[in-house]
């Protein structure tokens, strides 16, 4: 089981940038897709961003298309998810989250171990 802790969330104003990261420890993190999923008061957790476990394949939400990046330094065992032009509606806790020997998933449930969050808020 991958053990995960988000970083890098703070207080920002729209446009501004923001790269958030997720540390990892266990040796299976080389061998798990990796995701990055936000949750917003009151409201449903949604997927943001997923990346293989290489980092060759990406996919995202089409709320965050051109605007996020996700990528991977696995000699690290860090996950990063680069966010620019960023909205008020950006505003969530963006949790990290692992699928063991997996591929990359847009559905929360396909992942069996989550960070415990950072908070990202967007001003106007």
């Amino acid at each position: 089981q991958v053990q995960l802790v988000e970083s890098g969330g703070g207080l920002v104003q729209a446009g501004d940038s923001l790269r958030l990261s997720c540390a990892a420890s266990g040796r299976t993190f080389t061998g798990s897709a990796m995701g990055w999923f936000r949750q917003a008061p009151g409201k449903e957790r949604e997927f943001v961003a997923t990346i293989s476990r290489s980092g060759s394949v990406s996919d995202y939400a089409d709320y965050v298309k051109g605007r996020f990046a996700i990528s991977r330094d696995n000699a690290k065992n860090t996950v990063y998810l680069q966010m620019n032009s960023l909205k008020p509606d950006d505003t969530a806790v963006y949790y990290c989250a692992a699928r063991t020997y997996g591929t990359i998933s847009i559905v929360k449930g396909a992942y069996d171990s989550w960070g415990q969050g950072t908070q990202v808020t967007v001003s106007s």
